[in-house]
Formats: C-alpha cells, structure tokens, sequence
C-alpha cells in the first residue's frame, strides 16, 4: 500500500544524466538509460492526489495525473499506461520534450519541490512500449469518409491517429521525406532519438493512416483538388515563417537561421547525409536567442566540435525562483538550464556561464570578403529592447545562428491562396473556438492556427481539431471509445 505521507519524508529525485564528458561525444539522449525505474514508485507516492489537482488543469491535454501516479506508485504499470492513453497519444515525447507546466501547479510547489510528473510520465511511456501496452488499435469498423492532414508534426499525427481510430480513412501528406516535422529535422537526437517517433508512425501505418511524404500540398498537389477530393481537410503545417533581425549588418555570409542549422545537422546524425552542409567545427558561434530552438543549436554545435559558444538573450535573467508576477500555480519565468547549457558550461575555459542576458543585437562586422566577423550588442533598457547609450561591446563570430521564434505560417504559401484561407491578425490561420476555418470543410490544428507554442499544446490542438472533424463528418460529439479512453491497448479480458 502506498504511503499516503510519502511527500514528507521522501525527497524529489529526477533521473541521472550521462556525465558531459560522455554525453557531448555522441548524439543519443543525454539520460542515462534505466534510470528511471529504481526511484519512479517513490517519486510516485510522493503524490498528494489532491480534491482539486492543479497539475491536472494545467496540462493542455488534460492529463489524469494524480490517477496515474497512483498506479505507479501501486507497480500496476498496465493501468497506469491506460490511464496516460486516455488523454495522450504520444506521451514518450511529451516526457522528454515538454516544460512541464503541471509540476508547477502542483500543490508540493507551492513551498517545496513538486512531483516529478514528467519523468513518472516517460517510465509510464516507456514502460509501455517495454511490454507491449502500445500496440496498433485499427478501427472496428470504416466510416467511408476520407479526411488528408497536411503536416505530420505532434498535432498532424494526433489528429491523424484519432481520425484513423475512428474509423475514417486519413492520408498525411508531409514536403519532406520522411514524416515527423520538427519532431524529426527540428529537435535533435540528444533529446529525442527518432527511432521512438519511428515506431509510432509504424503504429499509425498499421492502425490504417496513409503517409504520402515528398508532397508539398499547394505545389505538388493543388490544395482546392484536395480539398474536393476528401470530406474533410486538417492544416497542421505548423508555424515555420522566422523571425528575422533587420540590422545592419545582416547581409553577411555566416549569418544563418536556426531552421538553417538544425535539420541537416540532424540528417547528418540520421545518416541521410555524410556531414551537415553548415557546420560549427572550428567556429566561433553566437546564438541569438533564449528558447529552447536556441539551446539546440547551442548543444548541436558543441557535438559539431564549435571552437567557441557564446549565446545572447535579449531578456534580463530570469530570477531563481518564482517572482510575485507568476504566483502558484502559473508556470513561472525562472531561471533553468538546459542540458546544453549545462554541457557549454562545463566545457567552456575559463568555466562559466555562456550566456548574455539583458543584450540586444544592434549590427554585425564583416571582413572585406563579406564574412560576419563580430556580433555587436548593447544593454538593453530595463523594461525595454533599446540598447542604452555607452554600453555596446561586440562579441567574435564565424557562425552566427538565429533563434527567435516564428511567427507563423508562410504568408505566401499557394496552399493558402488555393484554398483561400484568411489569416488572423496575429498572422495565424483563421478559425473559430471548433477549429473550423472559414473554408468550408478545412479545420486548423497546432501552431498554424495557435502560433508558436509547446508540443504538449500542439498533441492537445490535433486531438481537439479531430473531435470537430468527427462531429462535421458524422454529427456525433463522442469519438468510439476505442479512441477516447476505454480499451486503449487493454485487452477486454483486463
């Protein structure tokens, strides 16, 4: 029987990363495998199952937290992974990837350390996959609705398998080659090895969805023919118009956006090609940028060997704990480091922070054969993205990365204009509180019509914008319950 007082006396343990060392010498994930398992029951009982739990709330996907940690905590490992399917399709990547905004809403945060739900998550994922739990779910039965999802990033392939469960027929069609999107050429293996994405597109093949790859809808396929051949279409694209950095300077050879940087890097560690075409060996690197696409590069570079690393951040550090602007249970703007960071640091000489907060990029210095040479930043004012007088210095760059989000998505893409689809103000695809475009029949899901943002949101956005095809195809406002919860990878006989 799980100690209920458990949060008492058992103090928060996450699970061990491979020495730097070791882990910048190679592309797999940064964890050590098996770590998980010898401390996830204790970290497990550790939960309050509180009358109103907060984590729950702040999950965009709604996830049954204190349920599952529970089950954990009683090594019933079967219903735990039925209770994770029931509200996520795709949590062994939630489980590396998201920020996890449901430990800071857990009620041990609010003086203390929180629950460690992301890493009782991933052993449930894992462990899952471990011993079967996950196998393919075709439907019962065929609607004769055909429904194309263009895209196949986190909300692509939710929408796509809850379609597919429910018996639609659900071709993705995705311009590269392989599916994933940034999933696959975005994120690096050292934070998610893609042969996990790997096998859940094997299972959605085997459950029926159809993967039509090399296609870029609106220039291979004319969007409006789509359109009038399926019942219904879903744009997943995601957001991939860059922010740019208008400065002068910018026309210099080196400098390049992260989107430029980080897929072929990644094909290069899938072995689709021999080496990335945009290398940092030897290169003095700057990131400009404070996300998480800006931790990649900087941990990409590092296993491209950069003779240097610096990154520039034009927010003022973050406090180390929660401010009185992000009272419980918002997720707070705290300082972190990320496992790149922690790798930069520790290989930086003399060791030390690589990190330049409060610092605005205002132009760039190039030779005589029209190579960046130096970054040149000022402070920025409090409050502000203005570089205060008397303060400029200029950091030394051959390789200059931009990460500054993305706006949304591409403005001038044929498959809007074919279809005829507005955008919003904010530059995102238009739709209303369904999902639904103003095109007839078209329904927006992820960071197309949301904006940049979180997988977590994204897988949470595809099951929703599902939902809504399902009630325009069929009338029905339920999925089968094969999608939704009850049988989920669970035999009757269970």
């Amino acid at each position: 029987m799980p100690d209920p007082l458990s949060f008492l006396h058992t103090p928060r343990a996450e699970r061990a990363r491979r020495a730097v060392s070791e882990r910048v010498g190679d592309w797999a994930e940064v964890y050590r495998p098996h770590s998980l398992l010898p401390i996830v029951g204790g970290q497990a009982e550790r939960c309050m199952d509180c009358g109103l739990p907060f984590c729950h709330r702040a999950c965009p996907l709604g996830n049954l937290i204190p349920e599952w940690n529970q089950l954990v905590a009683a090594e019933d490992w079967r219903a735990a992974a039925h209770r994770l399917a029931a509200t996520n399709n795709f949590p062994e990547f939630t489980g590396r990837l998201c920020p996890a905004p449901c430990e800071s809403a857990c009620v041990l945060a609010i003086d203390g350390d929180p629950v460690t739900i992301k890493n009782i998550e991933l052993a449930i994922a894992d462990r899952a996959w471990a011993d079967g739990y996950e196998a393919p779910c075709p439907p019962e039965y065929r609607t004769g609705r055909r429904v194309a999802v263009v895209g196949s990033g986190p909300a692509g392939l939710a929408a796509a398998q809850q379609l597919t469960r429910a018996g639609h027929t659900v071709t993705v069609y995705e311009r590269d080659e392989r599916p994933g999107g940034l999933l696959r050429y975005g994120i690096p293996d050292f934070r998610l090895e893609k042969h996990r994405l790997d096998r859940r597109i094997d299972q959605l093949r085997a459950e029926g969805t159809v993967f039509r790859t090399g296609v870029a809808v609106g220039e291979d396929l004319p969007a409006d023919r789509l359109r009038a051949e399926c019942d219904a279409l879903v744009i997943a694209a995601g957001a991939p118009a860059w922010r740019e950095l208008p400065v002068p300077g910018r026309e210099f050879d080196g400098i390049r956006q992260a989107m430029e940087y980080l897929p072929p890097a990644n094909r290069a560690a899938a072995g689709e090609l021999a080496d990335s075409p945009l290398s940092a060996q030897g290169q003095r690197v700057v990131v400009i940028g404070g996300g998480d696409t800006a931790a990649d590069c900087v941990g990409t570079a590092i296993r491209q060997r950069a003779r240097q690393i610096q990154q520039v951040d034009i927010n003022a550090r973050p406090p180390s704990d929660r401010s009185a602007a992000h009272p419980w249970p918002v997720h707070p703007k705290v300082y972190r480091s990320t496992t790149s960071h922690e790798e930069a640091d520790a290989l930086r000489t003399p060791a030390g922070e690589i990190r330049t907060f409060a610092a605005t990029t205002v132009g760039f210095q190039g030779d005589a054969d029209g190579r960046v040479t130096a970054v040149r930043l000022a402070r920025a004012a409090p409050g502000t993205r203005e570089p205060l007088a008397g303060t400029e210095t200029a950091l030394d760059a051959d390789l200059v990365l931009l990460a500054l989000g993305f706006s949304g998505p591409e403005a001038d893409s044929p498959m809007l204009e074919q279809l005829g689809l507005p955008l919003a103000p904010r530059g995102t695809l238009a739709r209303d509180r369904s999902f639904a475009s103003p095109v007839e029949g078209v329904f927006v899901a992820g960071d197309a019509g949301r904006g940049q943002s979180l997988i977590v949101w994204a897988i949470a956005e595809g099951r929703s914008a599902a939902a809504a095809v399902h009630r325009y195809l069929t009338g029905s406002d339920e999925l089968p319950a094969s999608v939704t919860a009850e049988d989920l990878a669970v035999t009757p006989e269970d």
